[in-house]
C-alpha cells in the first residue's frame, strides 16, 4: 500500500512539473495573449482583437489574428512579434513572478512588444522600464518554469 502511494504522489508531482514546464506563453483557454494580434502591436501600433478563422497554434497555445496577412507574417518569424515573457506581465517578470496581462497595457520598444499586468502596472513599469527589462530578461529562464 506505501508503495501504490508513493507511486501516486510521484506521478502526480511529475505531472505538475510537466504543466509547470509547458506555461511558457500565457494562455487562457488555450488562446495565446487574451486573443489579441500579436502582429497588429506592431502594424497598426494598436491592441486588435484576433479572429478564429485566422488562427496559428505556437509554443502550445493558439495565436489569433485580425488578417491573414498577419498571421503569416507571425508564421514567417513568431519571435518577432510575439510579446516578451511569453505574454506575461513585463513588470511581474522583473519581479521575478508570472502574471496575466491586459492587451491594453503594452508598448513596443526596440522592436519587441511588453505586456503589462494593467494600466496602473503599466504606468510603474514605464518610470524605469530599463532597468525592469533587465530584471525581467535575467528573471525569465526562471520564471517561465513557474506555473
Amino acid at each position: 500500500m506505501k508503495r501504490l502511494v508513493f507511486i501516486f504522489c510521484l506521478s502526480v508531482w511529475t505531472l505538475t512539473s510537466l504543466k509547470a514546464q509547458k506555461s511558457e506563453i500565457f494562455v487562457k483557454d488555450s488562446i495565446a495573449i487574451n486573443g489579441y494580434d500579436a502582429v497588429a502591436y506592431f502594424k497598426q501600433s494598436a491592441p486588435v482583437k484576433g479572429q478564429t478563422q485566422f488562427t496559428y497554434l505556437w509554443k502550445g497555445g493558439k495565436w489569433l489574428f485580425s488578417s491573414a496577412e498577419n498571421m503569416n507574417d507571425f508564421k514567417a518569424n513568431p519571435e518577432k512579434y510575439a510579446p516578451q515573457y511569453g505574454g506575461y506581465c513585463a513588470y511581474g517578470t522583473a519581479d521575478g513572478h508570472k502574471a496575466p496581462t491586459d492587451p491594453e497595457a503594452w508598448t513596443v520598444l526596440d522592436g519587441k512588444l511588453y505586456l503589462n499586468y494593467n494600466k496602473k502596472v503599466f504606468g510603474l513599469w514605464q518610470k524605469d522600464r530599463a532597468n525592469y527589462i533587465i530584471k525581467a530578461d535575467k528573471n525569465w529562464p526562471t520564471v517561465k518554469t513557474q506555473e
